[in-house]
């Protein structure tokens, strides 16, 4: 009788939640955005002038001027195993600030995003690969007060359903091909 070489792996939403909760505790699931990182086919700059269509006051105030977003989980993520798949519960929010020419950042408003997606581990010759998808999502945004406008106590909300749907398409664009490229990157030759 031949024998093949086997690989049991087993994941418990204990441990996938033990992992994200330390993760989180520790600060490290925290990441800031600038221009010179997001790829240049993104389809959304990160200067007041391409934040227009969705927070006027901004680029009014600032006129293209470079911005900055700071990634970072609001609450612990949260997972639980299935048989075939790990779904998990995102909860994150993406604090925007213009960047001034001395090196000041003004805040220019908090997104508020919420994303379910689910993993799949697949398997590819000898090789244990995943792959990512999404699920749905969620975003809210609020104004900060710090941040004002000549005439009013702050800048004004931007319009959430635009940025959402931005963000669901680079998500599904960008976000999660990145995703399926890390975690199975393309067999050798």
């Amino acid at each position: 009788v031949a024998h093949e070489p086997m690989l049991l792996l087993a994941i418990t939403d204990f441990v996938a939640n033990s992992a994200a909760f330390t993760y989180f505790t520790a600060g490290a699931l925290h990441r800031n955005i600038s221009s010179d990182i997001l790829p240049r086919r993104f389809p959304l700059q990160l200067r007041t002038k391409s934040m227009g269509a969705f927070a006027p006051q901004l680029q009014k105030l600032y006129p293209d001027h470079p911005m900055e977003l700071h990634l970072s989980a609001r609450k612990q993520p949260l997972f639980s195993c299935h048989p075939a798949t790990l779904h998990g519960a995102l909860f994150s929010s993406a604090e925007a600030f213009v960047v001034l020419p001395d090196a000041t950042r003004v805040p220019a408003f908090l997104l508020n995003i919420d994303a379910n997606v689910t993993g799949k581990p697949t398997t590819s010759g000898n090789r244990l690969r995943g792959t990512v998808s999404l699920k749905g999502g969620a975003a809210y945004a609020m104004a900060p007060s710090v941040c004002p406008m000549p005439g009013s106590g702050g800048l004004s909300v931007p319009q959430v359903k635009k940025l959402e749907n931005l963000l669901k398409f680079s998500l599904w664009l960008f976000g999660v091909p990145w995703a399926n490229s890390e975690c199975c990157p393309h067999p050798d030759p």
